[in-house]
């Protein structure tokens, strides 16, 4: 069965370029979500005054692979206990988000995020947001897969590079064919 899951962890660029080596996530497509304006711009978006954030909507097969780990992928590629920030990149457009498509996914978020922190994973508490889903706003075309049609561009170089590395590392068994 395919689901949905609509997650922001930063800039798009860096979740998109992940997702897109997971076995089982069949599209990403990088967005916005969370604001009450519709059909953000990119650049209104990065001026932080549209209360959208930087999103990434992941269709996957759930026999393949369940949202739970989608979601301790998440987790592991960016920083959920700093606010509105990953980086060097600052702003609630960069807030770290699930927006979740039923009361499963709430269920299933809440519960993971419970267990990292009784786990204490990270030093400092949890501040990601789980809530439902609002609505969604593909991003203009330029930023579907951007990382790999933009491998040696600055930003993909210094930030996107080290964290699809990292997800490949740590996550091998979720690795599809093509990584």
């Amino acid at each position: 069965m395919i689901e949905t899951a609509t997650l922001g962890g930063g800039c798009f660029w860096c979740l998109e370029a992940v997702y897109l080596d997971v076995a089982g996530v069949t599209s990403v497509e990088s967005g916005y979500a969370g604001g009450p304006g519709r059909n953000p711009t990119y650049e209104q978006v990065c001026s932080g005054q549209t209360g959208h954030a930087e999103v990434v909507k992941i269709a996957f097969d759930t026999d393949r692979i369940s949202f739970r780990d989608i979601l301790q992928i998440f987790f592991a590629i960016h920083d959920p206990t700093t606010l509105n920030r990953q980086g060097n990149d600052v702003g609630t457009q960069y807030r770290s988000v699930i927006f979740t498509h039923d009361d499963a996914q709430q269920a299933i978020a809440q519960a993971l995020i419970d267990d990292l922190e009784r786990q204490r994973v990270f030093d400092d508490p949890i501040v990601t947001v789980v809530a439902p889903v609002p609505e969604y706003f593909p991003g203009e075309a330029y930023h579907q897969n951007y990382f790999a049609r933009n491998p040696f561009q600055g930003y993909c170089m210094m930030v996107v590079g080290p964290k699809v590395a990292k997800f490949r590392k740590q996550f091998a068994h979720f690795l599809s064919g093509a990584a």
